[in-house]
Formats: C-alpha cells, structure tokens, sequence
C-alpha cells in the first residue's frame, strides 16, 4: 500500500445570479435581439387582438344594417298600403260620410 494524501474534496460554490449577469453583460447582442424577438410577438398578439375586435364590431355594425333595412323596407310596404287611394276613399266614406259629387252635384267656378 502507498501512502497518498486524499485530499479533502473541494467545494466551489457558483452564484447563479452572478454567472446569468455575466453572460448578459457579455452577450449584449444576443440579448437585445432576445428582447427585440420577445417585443415582436407581443406587438403581433396585440395586433391579433385588435383586429378580431374590430372583426366582431364590424359584424354587429353589419347585422344592425341589415336589421334596419329590413325595419326600413317594411315600413315603406306599410307607408305604400297606408296611401292608397282605394282605401283613403273607403275611409272618408265610412268614418266622414263623405262621397265623390255626382255631375248635378259639381260646381265650375270660373277665374277673370
């Protein structure tokens, strides 16, 4: 058997905060293209967001168009049946007692 020294075993301790900021501070590039990569999506997400809320505001603006069109040809059909002549007649007669003056009953007044 030889005599050797078993030397105690070594402990080395690692700050892991300290190894991060150095790799930071040496790789200044790569970090700044990190953070230009991690900006980019969050502008992407925001811009995705944006415009499925204008998408969805659009559609409601488009269906409350179609909604008032609809109201709008309605009320035109209703304003048509109102101002019929035939039925204008019919309503004087009956509620007015009013009647379209026979020929004995027309009087022609003359203008000098």
């Amino acid at each position: 058997m030889t005599n050797r020294k078993t030397s105690p075993p070594q402990t080395t301790h690692f700050s892991l905060l300290h190894i991060l900021l150095a790799d930071l501070t040496r790789y200044k590039m790569r970090v700044l293209l990190y953070l230009m990569v991690i900006g980019s999506a969050m502008a992407v997400i925001l811009s995705s967001h944006h415009n499925r809320q204008q998408l969805i505001a659009l559609e409601e603006l488009m269906q409350e168009k179609d909604d008032l069109d609809v109201e709008w040809r309605n009320l035109v059909l209703e304003q048509r049946a109102l101002t019929e002549h035939n039925r204008i007649e019919a309503l004087v007669e009956k509620q007015l007692d009013m009647h379209r003056p026979t020929a004995e009953e027309e009087v022609v007044v003359k203008l000098k």
